[in-house]
């Protein structure tokens, strides 16, 4: 019986992903809990949400890239709104492909659609072999491929080669990257995080009410001398002054261990805001 309801309850788990059928967030969804039932939201904000009015259990958002950099609008929902906690984490290689319907010839191609950042990473490739086509940014890549099967004229896409199956369009060239280490690292968000598994990390923010010298240095400090690694550091705008910011680590550890409960503990009298965005175990 006990086996029994454990394998209705992983089978009935709902995940929300950035839609639609055929991102690389659904990818990542896939990867992350194949068994699981992945439902499809518009934009990062509504995938949260989704979690937080109890529709699904998790989300799985991207959060870095390791070409373009962070994630702004789901580090800035983390920081300012979402009550939720990252529980895992998941690193997908990105691959672009070059897709168009059956008939459109790969020397023909005079318009070409993608969301901005898949254009921007595939720059070399479009510029050496489609150097006058019209680049149209799209609101994901998976969307991509739907508008490039509405245009009438000699359209590609660049998506996922999942998209190209799922909406019934043609892969023509594959890894058209100009970077082959293209890779993005997505957070899982629920209720609560992770429980220890002895190789985890935790992810915190905060900032401080008034600016001076050494007030980063000190906080530094509580991290190196407990022989704590860093695996991330960096800031984004409080959105309240100009020049205030929010500072985001990464570090190793769970928080429930004694070392890291005394380093937040130390931390915590000497910020303003402290916010524990969750520990989850590290991403293999």
């Amino acid at each position: 019986f006990n086996n029994y309801k454990v394998n209705h309850i992983v089978m009935n788990k709902k995940i929300a992903f950035l839609g639609p059928v055929g991102t690389n967030s659904e990818e990542a969804s896939i990867l992350y809990q194949n068994d699981a039932q992945h439902i499809p939201f518009t934009s990062i904000q509504n995938t949260i949400s989704a979690v937080e009015s109890g529709e699904v259990n998790e989300a799985i958002v991207p959060i870095e890239n390791s070409l373009e950099g962070i994630v702004t609008t789901t580090i800035d929902l983390l920081i300012h709104e979402s009550t939720l906690k990252i529980c895992n984490e998941v690193v997908l290689p990105i691959s672009h492909h070059l897709i168009t319907d059956h008939e459109t010839k790969l020397n023909n191609i005079d318009t070409i659609y993608s969301h901005p950042q898949a254009l921007a990473q595939c720059r070399s490739f479009l510029s050496k072999n489609y150097p006058n086509a019209n680049c149209i940014a799209s609101l994901s890549t998976a969307t991509a491929v739907q508008d490039m099967l509405k245009d009438d004229r000699n359209a590609a896409a660049i998506a996922s080669h999942r998209a190209a199956d799922f909406y019934g369009a043609k892969s023509i060239k594959c890894n058209i990257e100009d970077n082959p280490n293209n890779a993005t690292r997505f957070i899982v968000l629920s209720q609560t995080d992770h429980i220890p598994t002895q190789y985890d990390k935790t992810s915190i923010a905060f900032s401080f009410n008034e600016d001076s010298s050494g007030l980063l240095h000190l906080i530094l400090l509580e991290f190196a001398s407990r022989k704590i690694n860093l695996s991330k550091i960096e800031s984004r705008p409080s959105k309240q002054l100009l020049g205030q910011y929010v500072f985001l680590i990464d570090f190793e550890g769970h928080r429930k261990e004694n070392h890291i409960k005394e380093t937040l503990e130390n931390i915590l009298n000497q910020v303003s805001i402290l916010k524990i965005f969750g520990s989850y175990p590290r991403y293999v």
